[in-house]
C-alpha cells in the first residue's frame, strides 16, 4: 500500500457541530468510528457505525489542516452525488459544507486496498473494473467537470519549468533529455481528448477489493472528461512502482490501450513525470509530509519507462 500520510486527524477531532451534522445525515449516534490509512489527506478518514448498526464513511477537512482538502471534498461532493448507481463506486449519503469545515458521508465499502507489489488476480480484477467503467461512463454521465486536457495542462508543463531552473538532484536520463521531454508532454496533452469520465487517480489507496474480490474505485475529487483509455494507462504507472509486472506488456494486450497510439502514450507518461518531477522537489504540503516523497518515487519509476519506450 501506498505510504499514508502520518498527521491525520479521527472522528473524534472533529469539531462538535460537524459530528451532529453528519448524524444528522445518518439519522443516528454515531457510537464507533475506525480510522483508515491510506490516501494523502490529512483529514478525517472513518469508518463508522451508528447506535441502530448502520454504517457509513466519513471524510471531513478544513483549510487549518491542508488549504486545498476542503475544495476536493466539494469537488468529490459533486462528482459522488451524479455517478450512475451503476457504476463499482460509493453513494454519497450527504454532505456537510459551513464554509470551513466539509465533511462527505459514503456509504461504506466492506474491503482493503489491493495488495502491493499488485497481485496478479487483483490487478486482473481492476483492468477489469476499469474496462466495464469506462465502457459504462463514456458519454460521462456529469457534464460539469473539467475535460483531462484541462485538468493537467499545468502539471505537463513541469519539464519546462525544470528546464528553467533544474534541481540538483534531476534524473541524469531527463536532463540530457528536457527538450525532448517538453515535446512529448505537449503531445500527452493533445492526445487527452474524449467523453468518458475518467478518475484520474487510479491507484492501490483509492481501490477497495471486497472478500468476494470485487473492486470499488473510490475517491473522485479529480474527476474529468478524457480518453476511455486514460485511467487503465495511469493505474500502471502504480503497478510499475510496486514492480512484479512486466507493464510494457499490458500496454499492449489490454483491449483499451492495444490500439492507442504508442506517441500518445509516451506523450501521457512524459506529462504524468513532469507533474511528479517537477511537484517532488516543493516543499511537503501542510499535514502531508510524506506527499513528495511517494511524487519523487512515481518519478523515479515512470522516467526509466519513457526511456524505454522511446529506444
Amino acid at each position: 500500500m501506498d505510504s499514508p500520510t502520518k498527521t491525520r486527524i479521527g472522528w473524534d477531532d472533529l469539531p462538535g457541530h460537524v459530528r451532529s451534522a453528519v448524524e444528522d445525515i445518518l439519522g443516528d449516534r454515531v457510537v464507533a468510528a475506525v480510522s483508515q490509512p491510506g490516501g494523502y489527506s490529512p483529514g478525517t478518514a472513518d469508518r463508522v457505525r451508528t447506535a441502530s448498526g448502520r454504517r457509513a464513511f466519513v471524510k471531513a477537512a478544513s483549510p487549518a489542516l491542508n488549504r486545498d482538502t476542503p475544495g476536493m471534498h466539494r469537488n468529490e461532493a459533486r462528482v459522488s452525488a451524479d455517478l450512475p448507481a451503476y457504476a463499482p463506486t460509493p453513494r454519497l449519503l450527504g454532505c456537510h459544507d459551513d464554509g470551513e469545515w466539509v465533511a462527505l458521508v459514503l456509504t461504506d465499502v466492506d474491503g482493503r486496498h489491493p495488495a502491493t507489489p499488485w497481485r496478479p488476480d487483483e490487478l486482473d480484477a481492476v483492468l477489469g473494473t476499469l474496462a466495464t467503467l469506462s465502457a459504462a461512463l463514456n458519454p460521462s454521465p456529469i457534464a460539469q467537470v473539467p475535460t483531462a486536457a484541462e485538468q493537467l495542462r499545468y502539471d505537463f508543463t513541469g519539464w519546462r519549468r525544470i528546464a528553467a531552473d533544474p534541481p540538483d538532484g534531476l534524473d541524469p536520463w531527463a536532463r540530457a533529455h528536457l527538450d525532448e521531454l517538453c515535446d512529448l508532454a505537449d503531445r500527452g496533452i493533445a492526445a487527452l481528448v474524449g467523453d468518458t469520465l475518467c478518475h484520474l487517480d487510479v491507484r492501490a489507496d483509492n481501490l477497495l477489493v471486497d472478500a468476494a474480490g470485487t473492486m470499488t474505485v473510490v475517491d473522485w475529487p479529480w474527476a474529468c472528461r478524457g480518453p476511455a483509455w486514460l485511467d487503465t494507462a495511469l493505474l500502471l504507472i502504480n503497478v510499475r512502482l510496486h514492480g512484479g509486472h512486466d507493464t510494457e506488456a499490458l500496454l499492449r494486450r489490454l483491449p483499451l490501450t492495444a490500439d492507442v497510439d504508442p506517441d500518445a502514450l509516451t506523450g501521457v507518461y512524459a506529462g504524468m513525470a513532469a507533474f511528479f518531477t517537477d511537484a517532488a522537489r516543493r516543499p511537503p504540503p501542510p499535514g502531508i509530509p510524506t506527499l513528495r516523497a511517494f511524487q519523487q518515487a512515481q518519478a523515479d519509476a515512470v522516467l526509466p519507462w519513457i526511456a524505454q519506450r522511446l529506444r
